[in-house]
């Protein structure tokens, strides 16, 4: 599930941006990175959806002193293949931080990616308190020379990244492939336009055993979906590494767990943030007319 981003340190992203305690006090990135992938080209049918999450407080660890949570997200995605794949984020929220009192945020967060996976749109506007800490705008292109990022927001610059790289949507369908093909480990770089337009994160997508059709939970707007009911899903944990220091042991920057239907859709959300953990439950799901390549 893309674009989600962390609440500790302000606006680092959560692509659809695993939970931190699944690889202990660290894992080498070398051992990461020789985990087979799927094979590309595998068509994979992303459903366009609208869906709303509420937010609340899951636990605490460490020094932090998170007391509450209460907010909700908005995710918005729609597109095809041929297209390309558009997403509307929003993620409102309220921390009460001890005697430190409340914290808002508020990020919003648009994106464009082509259905080939070779160009890639963002913009987003991150709000604490009411007032604007970060805007980002920028665009991707992938060329033979590696992957071209120009930037009008925060600042006007291009610069070349690694060429192998990829973005939210391509990760998305990437991990819908590996599950079907029943792996269990998928590892890539990602770039999703984070933070000043230039963050890079290595990922480890680890795959549960998957839930088959029939068994689809009763407690949320997913599982009160009929046609859902029909999909597979499969448990999925990713863990986002800075790329900047992947030499050596490391701990995820922060982690993302929930529930992959086959057609993209995403339940049973829980955001790690080391100190704290939120979870995050459908409340809301609607489908979108489907538009058919041309």
């Amino acid at each position: 599930m893309p674009c989600f981003r962390s609440l500790a340190g302000g606006s680092r992203a959560l692509s659809v941006a695993a939970l931190a305690l699944l690889l202990g006090s660290g894992v080498s990135y070398a051992q990461i990175a020789k985990q087979p992938n799927p094979a590309r080209g595998e068509r994979i049918e992303l459903a366009p959806h609208r869906a709303v999450y509420d937010l609340k407080l899951k636990l605490t660890r460490g020094k932090r002193p998170v007391e509450a949570v209460r907010g909700r997200i908005l995710y918005d995605f729609s597109g095809n293949a041929c297209e390309g794949y558009a997403l509307q984020f929003r993620h409102v929220s309220e921390l009460r931080i001890g005697e430190s009192g409340n914290l808002f945020t508020d990020l919003r967060a648009a994106t464009w990616e082509d259905g080939k996976a070779k160009s890639f749109r963002f913009n987003s506007q991150n709000y604490m308190n009411q007032r604007l800490v970060d805007s980002v705008d920028g665009r991707a292109e992938r060329r033979a020379a590696g992957l071209n990022v120009k930037l009008s927001k925060p600042s006007g610059k291009t610069v070349t990244l690694d060429g192998a790289l990829i973005f939210p949507t391509e990760h998305m369908r990437q991990i819908i492939a590996a599950a079907r093909a029943d792996q269990t480990i998928l590892s890539v770089p990602i770039f999703d336009g984070s933070e000043t337009g230039e963050k890079i994160y290595n990922t480890l997508a680890v795959i549960g055993k998957a839930i088959a059709p029939g068994t689809a939970p009763t407690d949320d707007a997913a599982g009160k979906d009929a046609g859902l009911a029909a999909l597979m899903r499969w448990p999925v944990h990713i863990s986002y590494f800075d790329k900047a220091r992947e030499s050596g042991e490391q701990t995820p920057v922060y982690a993302i767990s929930f529930e992959l239907y086959e057609n993209g859709v995403s339940r049973a959300l829980s955001l790690d943030y080391n100190d704290f953990v939120i979870s995050a439950e459908m409340t809301s799901l609607e489908f979108k007319k489907r538009t058919a390549c041309r």
